[in-house]
């Protein structure tokens, strides 16, 4: 090989070990603002034995699962007021364990109702990139116990803590996991084994760790749940944000308690402590904060959403993923210390509010939307940004400046009903379905199954214009559909399931099994079998039925006439013509898009 050429493929090779360096190094992220909180104090100095291994790091690194699982075991040996429990196992063998935390020493659900003090369920890792809560939550539970620092607070209350929820993508590590997250050194991923987001997983149950969740949230029956997680998004200047579905919910009094009691409180304490608090943040346009914020109400396949349909007073806490892993580990350590210390004072009020959302309501929201008028202004502690052409995009991209604003930006509150549902007295499910009668048990909904035949006069759906989903989504085909409303006798055999709707979870029972519910069974795709027609005819014998429908029935008669004259396409499509007549003979099959839960008068 020539020098020239030796020395061209060098230059190549030196070119590309280049490129691959600058593609593995962190993302260039926006400027930092400067921060020294006081809650560094509350981090353990080297030489303390209860160091956690995060912190022994300098709030740099998270440890792996064995590590964590060890520390906490270590803790649960030394700590009488400690016991750890597996609520499940993962896809790859994994156990989920779930801490408990009681002065009373109260390892069991029942042990931990009757000794009466309320219980705060702190969930950390359900997208195990976001991990802040597992460190914070380690951190606390060595000063309610062994350190001692906080053990006025476990005389209080009761600590039930989920340190990782996605334990096989928390092993899924990697210096790249997350693009916009300023640590730790290592992140786990965003989904579990399977690829399935377990923050969409609540209502239809599919992994194991959330079926092992929501069975743990069912037997013990914490008074407020806690989901943490890291944000993505846009930058602003605070690092610890907290949000709860609003008063137009499906637990109002709940809400209120939130708005009222829980929120100002830790968010005064966050301050105290060096931090800066605020609402959940979801911009409407990254360019254009003058549009402001939206405040969303989520659905039941989210943690939030799922808590508000039963009851269950949930704050989701996003921390801001481009504030460093220390300043965000140590605002979570400070907000759960605030919310134990609130529920010690304040349970008795939030016990009283869980109880009056438990009763049946007259009618349960499906939908909401922003009202239309002008949005609510809040005060909005942003970041400066400009927008600037890319080379790359051929577009525009924000580029924030790490300087601090302060804007009165609208708050777009999602609170209009848009869809309502009356609940019947019960829903009825055939045996033919026994993965919905599963699943509902897994929630915790209370039913009867029935052991002899029994005949009701009942509502059911007849289901039209079909729509599946283009891609599959969490392991899904989705499905909407119309559905109109036919009143029948119906036999249900031995085996079928009856769902009384006034109970505590009447409300999530109407949320899974009504077709229109975002979250439905139905619309994850459950009933896709009944899409399907069984049965198909022949145009020999439907032609002559069709012309004898015809002269016998007026009223079809001009139905087929003004569909012919409307439909350019139907005119001209012999089989499409044949259709119209066989839906609404008796042979077309009468279960055809009939949707099988009945609804009892």
């Amino acid at each position: 090989m020539s020098p020239s050429r030796t020395f061209a493929c060098a230059l190549l090779l030196f070119a590309a070990a280049r490129a691959g360096r600058a593609a593995n190094e962190p993302a260039p992220l926006p400027p930092l603002l400067p921060w020294d909180g006081q809650s560094r104090e509350l981090a353990a100095d080297a030489g303390d034995p209860w160091i956690t291994p995060c912190e022994e790091s300098g709030l740099t690194r998270t440890p792996s699962y064995d590590e964590t699982v060890a520390w906490l075991a270590r803790l649960a040996a030394a700590a009488p007021e400690v016991e750890m429990t597996s609520i499940g196992r993962s896809h790859e063998g994994r156990d989920v364990w779930l801490v408990i935390a009681s002065a009373d020493r109260a390892f069991t659900p029942r042990a931990l109702k009757a000794a009466g003090k309320p219980t705060l369920f702190v969930q950390a890792g359900i997208h195990s990139g976001e991990i802040d809560g597992k460190d914070a939550g380690m951190m606390l539970l060595r000063d309610l116990t062994t350190r001692g620092t906080r053990r006025e607070l476990l005389a209080g209350a009761n600590l039930l803590f989920l340190p990782i929820l996605n334990v096989d993508g928390h092993e899924r590590s990697s210096r790249t996991n997350r693009i916009n997250q300023r640590g730790p050194e290592l992140q786990g991923w965003r989904t579990n084994a399977r690829n399935l987001n377990l923050n969409r997983d609540y209502a239809k149950l599919d992994a194991p760790e959330v079926r092992g969740l929501v069975a743990a949230l069912d037997q013990w029956d914490p008074d407020l749940y806690l989901d943490v997680h890291v944000t993505d998004g846009i930058d602003y200047q605070y690092d610890v944000t907290t949000g709860f579905t609003g008063d137009h919910g499906w637990s109002p009094c709940c809400a209120a308690w939130l708005r009222d009691v829980l929120t100002p409180a830790c968010w005064r304490e966050l301050e105290a402590w060096g931090h800066v608090p605020g609402p959940l943040v979801f911009a409407r346009d990254e360019a254009d904060l003058g549009q402001g914020i939206v405040d969303w109400t989520p659905t039941p396949r989210f943690s939030n959403g799922y808590g508000d349909a039963r009851h269950l007073p949930t704050l989701l806490v996003e921390n801001h993923s481009l504030k460093p892993f220390a300043q965000r580990v140590l605002g979570t350590r400070v907000l759960l210390e605030s919310c134990m210390r609130v529920l010690a004072e304040q349970g008795g009020a939030l016990r009283a509010a869980i109880s009056k959302d438990r009763r049946r309501p007259q009618r349960v929201p499906l939908a909401w939307r922003v009202p239309q008028g002008e949005a609510e202004k809040i005060a909005f502690k942003g970041i400066a940004a400009r927008v600037v052409a890319s080379e790359v995009t051929g577009s525009s991209i924000v580029e924030w400046l790490g300087q601090p604003i302060e804007a009165t930006i609208p708050w777009q509150r999602m609170t209009e009903p848009v869809e309502w549902v009356a609940p019947p007295a019960a829903y009825w499910i055939p045996p033919s379905w026994p993965e919905v009668i599963e699943r509902l048990a897994l929630h915790g909904v209370e039913m009867q199954v029935i052991h002899e035949p029994r005949e009701l006069e009942v509502e059911m759906y007849r289901l039209s214009g079909s729509k599946l989903g283009e891609v599959p989504y969490e392991g899904h085909v989705t499905v909407t559909s119309s559905a109109a409303v036919e009143r029948r006798r119906q036999v249900f055999p031995p085996g079928s399931a009856r769902v009384a709707t006034d109970q505590p979870l009447g409300v999530l029972a109407v949320l899974l099994l009504e077709p229109a519910s975002r979250d439905s069974f139905f619309q994850w795709g459950f009933f896709l079998e009944v899409l399907q027609r069984a049965e198909y005819f022949e145009a020999y014998a439907l032609e002559p039925l069709a012309r004898r429908m015809l002269a016998e029935d007026a009223a079809l008669a001009a139905e087929f006439q003004k569909k012919l004259a409307g439909d350019p396409e139907f005119a001209s499509d012999p089989r499409r013509r044949l259709e119209f007549f066989y839906e609404r003979s008796p042979y077309r099959g009468e279960r055809w898009n009939l949707y099988p839960v009945a609804r009892e008068l």
